[in-house]
């Protein structure tokens, strides 16, 4: 379940993937019987596998992991500090699979092709060979697709790349708004979940704002005028063109990027610029070459010099990530805001003539309303295990750094804290003196109320008299005459995790199941009451 209300769901993620439990086995997996014969899925998966191991067999170490995350999508063998400083570099959607790698891998085949038929006098006169590379690419971008695992991302390119080619093949324009509407659409009839998902807004936002950005260029004729350029000036304008998309695409994303992951890459654009060029030069060219040489055995010639490009990009999420104030922690945005930021995104991109300027208005009102949005003053989450208070300072204080780890991460990135948590005391009186402690619980003073977080049932009786707000790891088995909010084992066994607010002028209380509401992915518990609890 969420770690606080309103954060991530795997319970609905795993619903609609279809998963009953996760878990783990420990030792090897023994095959006791025949897998299942002629099915597409696990040959798929099979194929999939096969390839990585051919990829880290021909490129060890992490570049080979890199690799094998560019040309199959599998990134669980990048070491964790190499995806941090993709993360914290702005270079993380390189790892992910979408119109970037695809357009890049049906490009390099329509362009081979049509090349390669261009050098053919008798054909390329008589045949229209830009057709024929059309509808060459078009299979292969398929088949890497669903080498790649065919995500959202991958998916909304493939489909756009697939109208972009069917308009070739019938002589029509091809990349529009309308395109990524059929896109959307397609996907949503599929998976119709997906719309509430990161990599559903992140991909859609980015190909909107450049579609509709680029339109805009164009018809202020700031387009080719047909005249013969020098390659200096080619040079500046290919690199102006990916600094110009690193910005429209940065900009669209960041609200989205800010909602899910509370991170914002400062130099996004600079990083972009040096590895975006070598992954389109350099990179993906020798992917492609790479995978038609894996029949032959000799995939491990193109993966060498793919190695080269792709320990440059290292370097540059390294250094770039390495950079103070590189990435930025920051409170998570509410959900209207979200909401308003898209609208007026989608106004602005969709419309045209000068009323299209008033979705710049929605764009700011969803970003500057995490200005009033407070954070949770008490936090527990769903065992009892873990409790935090806001101290005086804006910081969160937690009760443990061993128990509850994922919870504690998740509390301290809704929060933008990127410093360590403090601990609450064993015994005495914390820095500010808000919090109290001692072996049976701790007492939380902050805007006039009393909190009393009690994990020993011997502390009920007292604070149960002293405190506004009772929050206990234990059941509360006896009546608090005084608390106007009482939390016990049992509330977080049914409700899951609790967030509470010490307002001035009363006490808001939130937890995971009541915001979640009736859904089919939310897990109630039935009769039985937590172990070691009794009836």
């Amino acid at each position: 379940a969420p770690a606080v209300p309103g954060a991530f769901d795997f319970q609905r993620q795993s619903y609609f993937r279809g998963l009953g439990a996760v878990g783990f086995a420990m030792g090897r997996a023994e095959g006791v019987a025949p897998g299942e014969a002629g099915s597409p899925v696990l040959a798929l998966a099979g194929l999939r596998q096969r390839i990585g191991e051919r990829v880290t067999g021909g490129l060890e170490g992490t570049a080979g992991a890199m690799a094998r995350a560019l040309m199959t999508g599998e990134r669980g063998a990048i070491p964790e500090d190499v995806l941090a400083a993709m993360r914290d570099s702005g270079l993380a959607h390189l790892l992910a699979i979408s119109g970037l790698h695809i357009g890049l891998v049906a490009g390099i085949l329509f362009v081979g092709l049509r090349a390669a038929l261009a050098l053919v006098p008798y054909i390329a006169l008589r045949f229209p060979i830009k057709k024929w590379a059309a509808a060459a690419a078009l299979p292969g971008a398929a088949a890497y697709a669903l080498i790649s695992g065919a995500t959202v991302p991958t998916q909304r390119a493939f489909l756009m790349l697939g109208l972009v080619l069917l308009a070739v093949l019938l002589d029509r324009r091809g990349l529009s708004i309308r395109t990524v509407a059929w896109a959307a659409l397609a996907i949503l009839l599929v998976q119709p979940e997906s719309l509430l998902g990161a990599s559903f807004q992140l991909s859609f936002a980015a190909v909107v704002a450049l579609i509709a950005a680029y339109e805009e260029i164009a018809e202020r004729r700031f387009r080719d005028d047909g005249r013969r350029r020098a390659w200096p000036w080619k040079i500046v304008l290919y690199v102006g063109g990916v600094a110009l998309s690193s910005l429209i695409a940065g900009a669209a994303t960041t609200p989205f990027a800010l909602y899910h992951f509370n991170r914002l890459a400062a130099f996004g654009m600079a990083a972009n610029m040096a590895a975006v060029p070598l992954t389109a030069l350099w990179v993906m060219p020798w992917a492609v070459v790479a995978f038609a040489l894996m029949p032959f055995g000799l995939e491990a010639l193109a993966l060498a010099s793919m190695g080269w490009g792709v320990e440059a990009i290292i370097g540059v999420a390294r250094e770039v990530a390495a950079w103070p104030g590189a990435v930025t922690l920051l409170p998570s945005m509410p959900t209207a805001g979200l909401v308003a930021v898209t609208v007026g995104g989608l106004w602005l991109c969709l419309w045209r003539g000068r009323w299209r300027l008033w979705g710049i208005a929605g764009i700011v009102g969803g970003l500057v309303s995490g200005a009033w949005v407070s954070p949770p003053d008490v936090l527990v989450d769903d065992a009892g295990r873990l409790m935090a208070v806001r101290t005086a300072d804006g910081s969160l204080a937690v009760s443990s750094r061993r128990l509850g780890r994922f919870d504690a991460e998740v509390w301290m990135r809704r929060a933008g804290q990127e410093e360590a948590p403090a601990v609450w005391p064993a015994a005495g009186t914390g820095g500010d003196g808000s919090l109290a402690c001692d072996i049976l619980g701790c007492i939380h003073r902050a805007n006039g109320h009393t909190v009393a977080l009690v994990r020993d049932e011997g502390a009920l009786a007292e604070d149960c008299r002293i405190a506004d707000v009772v929050v206990a790891t234990v059941p509360a088995r006896r009546p608090c005459p005084s608390a106007t909010v009482v939390i016990d084992r049992f509330d977080l066994w049914r409700e899951g995790a609790h967030a509470l607010w010490l307002d001035k002028d009363g006490i808001r209380v939130k937890s995971v199941n009541k915001v979640r509401g009736e859904r089919p992915w939310v897990v109630r518990p039935r009769a039985r009451s937590p172990a070691g609890l009794g009836n």
